[in-house]
């Protein structure tokens, strides 16, 4: 099999990034992205990030998730602690998230330190999700080979029985991680490849330092 992809090519004009326009704090630009795209564009899941990790195996290894909450502080998602990015995680606190809207041409790239949030945090999500996601999480021991799909329906249908009008506890296994960023990269694509290009890095004292990168 040999594709040959070289004609694919689109052209990015939809927006434009300057220097001049950004603000101080990373974040509040964040926060405007974040919000002109989940208003402009309702169909798309625009929490959806990818995260990349150093494997045990000591290859880097990325997957989609989804952001479940920022602040100042970082960005939060939820997994399974356990599963092969919890254990990447637990290994290496270094870790990568970025968004990608290609409807807006866009992209953020966020290095950063990855922990565990409080316990009463992944409590109060956990609760807060639909009682079958609570479920699944429990039926699932992720990232470990199973059998067959009639295995993990099977589960779920015992868990069922088992918590019929009974509270399901979290797994301790189960519960999230806030990334706390260093660097954070946005991306406006622009016409004949020269795109905007505008990269944070925080400084010791906790300030962030800008500056326009070649594309």
């Amino acid at each position: 099999m040999n594709k040959d992809l070289s004609n694919y090519r689109k052209s990015y004009e939809k927006g434009e990034l300057l220097l001049e326009d950004t603000p101080d704090n990373p974040l509040n630009l964040f926060e405007k992205w974040f919000k002109d795209i989940d208003t402009n564009f309702p169909d798309i899941e625009a929490n959806a990030m990818t995260l990349s990790t150093l494997g045990l195996d000591g290859f880097p290894k990325n997957r989609v998730v989804l952001l479940k909450s920022y602040n100042e502080k970082g960005f939060v998602f939820f997994t399974n602690y356990n599963s092969d990015k919890g254990k990447a995680i637990l290994n290496d606190s270094k870790v990568c998230i970025s968004f990608f809207w290609a409807e807006a041409e866009r992209q953020i790239i966020i290095k950063g330190n990855a922990k565990k949030v409080d316990k009463t945090i992944s409590d109060n999500y956990f609760n807060s999700r639909p009682r079958g996601s609570r479920l699944g999480a429990v039926a699932s021991n992720q990232s470990e080979p199973v059998q067959s799909r009639a295995i993990l329906d099977s589960t779920l249908e015992v868990l069922k029985n088992k918590y019929n009008n009974k509270p399901i506890d979290r797994p301790d296994y189960w519960g999230g991680f806030i990334i706390e960023p260093i660097e954070i990269e946005f991306w406006q694509g622009r016409a004949n490849r020269l795109h905007d290009r505008i990269l944070y890095k925080q400084a010791k004292n906790q300030d962030w330092n800008k500056n326009r990168l070649a594309p």
